[in-house]
């Protein structure tokens, strides 16, 4: 079994598709997403485990992309968000709080979750998806 899931077509399967211990990491992590954010949805969306959607246009084109997003990589464990606060990207401004963990633009990497305050991760989540939200971005309606 990879440790990268791919066309997984619901949740269940996606987590079934994880090799252990990444597997139970994951399935805790997204639990807690969904505790945080309980009002996104989660669902399969771009080959991980999104949480709400919005309608975006962007350089690679135009679609519905999740608010949150979490998935298994073959390094390391991603969890992806957006937003900003102030004109500040949120996670510029919790790079700090997220030590053990490689930031990019829109992206929290780690190879364990041992190796990141899962405490802070969640406070930068829920920050991340109030800051999408109160910039207006159109959350639109979860396939089926």
């Amino acid at each position: 079994m990879p440790i990268k899931p791919a066309g997984a077509r619901t949740i269940d399967e996606y987590l079934d598709l994880i090799d252990e211990p990444r597997q139970t990491e994951v399935r805790m992590l997204h639990a807690m997403i969904s505790k945080a954010v309980p009002k996104l949805k989660p669902s399969i969306q771009v080959g991980m485990i999104g949480y709400g959607s919005y309608h975006a246009v962007g350089l690679s084109g135009e679609g519905d992309w999740p608010v949150v997003a979490l998935a298994s990589q073959k390094s390391y464990i991603s969890v992806y968000l957006g937003g900003t606060n102030e004109g500040q990207k949120i996670l510029d401004s919790h790079k700090k709080d997220l030590a053990g963990a490689s930031i990019g633009k829109c992206c929290i990497r780690f190879t364990k979750i041992t190796n990141i305050d899962l405490k802070a991760l969640e406070r930068v989540i829920k920050q991340g998806a109030k800051a999408m939200e109160k910039n207006n971005y159109r959350v639109v309606a979860q396939r089926a």
